[in-house]
């Protein structure tokens, strides 16, 4: 749903009527319940803002919304598969939350890993670059330590990368990104269909990636061919996809 709204809702001045999501998510098997149940959660949680004309309902976004989709727009198409201007530079987040605050310390978990941190040790979560982490701790001031720092002997920042970030694990969905992608799937019903899949694959791959040093990866690092081919297969998609999805889409202009 993200990827929809972040190619076809974001930045437009619009909302999008719910019987045309329901439509183009028919396209990728997705049920008209899920559909519903989905643009009712996230209006629930400030995402999406509705709007009635008629016997319509429509969803617009909300600038919660919008900074979630601009920052998933510059990790996809800013940002880069590798690091390649890493200053040797750690930013480390210490934390300590009693049991009796285990969802704050899930939720910080859950932030901290969107934000490319990795656990190098039991409450100890570390991030190459310098990061502002403000944001994520806003409330936890008393709990938290953050500081930034360089390694030193004996550590070695490849143990660091191996020992706060599951490098196989990362390597390994990019190659299964590849496997997908190389002779995209002929059964789906089209290239809008296509786009939706593509660009929802590619996120989840790009979110789940801390973004490491080059220097800290294998010469063949597979995230490299990965952009490449994602590049070249969004740059299609965004031509022939496109009148489909103006053709489907029925939309009101919205203020702000």
């Amino acid at each position: 749903m993200l990827n929809f709204l972040g190619l076809y809702v974001f930045g437009r001045g619009i909302a999008v009527y719910s019987g045309s999501v329901i439509d183009v998510f028919g396209r990728v098997d997705v049920s008209e319940e899920a559909v519903r149940s989905t643009l009712t959660r996230m209006a629930s949680r400030g995402l999406l803002t509705k709007h009635r004309s008629g016997r319509k309902v429509y969803f617009g976004l909300t600038p919660r919304a919008t900074d979630v989709l601009r920052d998933g727009e510059r990790r996809i198409w800013q940002r880069g598969a590798v690091n390649r201007d890493w200053d040797g530079t750690w930013t480390l987040v210490g934390f300590s939350l009693p049991e009796g605050r285990r969802g704050e310390r899930h939720d910080l978990r859950s932030q901290l890993q969107w934000a490319g941190f990795g656990p190098v040790q039991n409450g100890l979560w570390i991030a190459p670059g310098t990061h502002d982490v403000t944001g994520l701790v806003e409330g936890l001031a008393e709990n938290v330590t953050v500081f930034t720092a360089q390694h030193a002997k004996p550590t070695e920042a490849v143990d660091l990368a191996r020992r706060a970030f599951d490098t196989a694990a990362i390597a390994a969905r990019y190659q299964d990104f590849l496997a997908r992608w190389r002779e995209p799937d002929a059964s789906l019903p089209d290239d809008l269909a296509r786009q939706l899949l593509l660009h929802g694959d590619w996120l989840d791959l790009v979110r789940q990636d801390p973004h490491l040093p080059a220097e800290l990866l294998a010469c063949d690092w597979p995230a490299i061919e990965a952009e490449r081919l994602f590049q070249s297969l969004a740059t299609r998609y965004a031509e022939t996809a496109t009148p489909l999805a103006v053709a489907a889409i029925e939309s009101i202009e919205v203020a702000g």
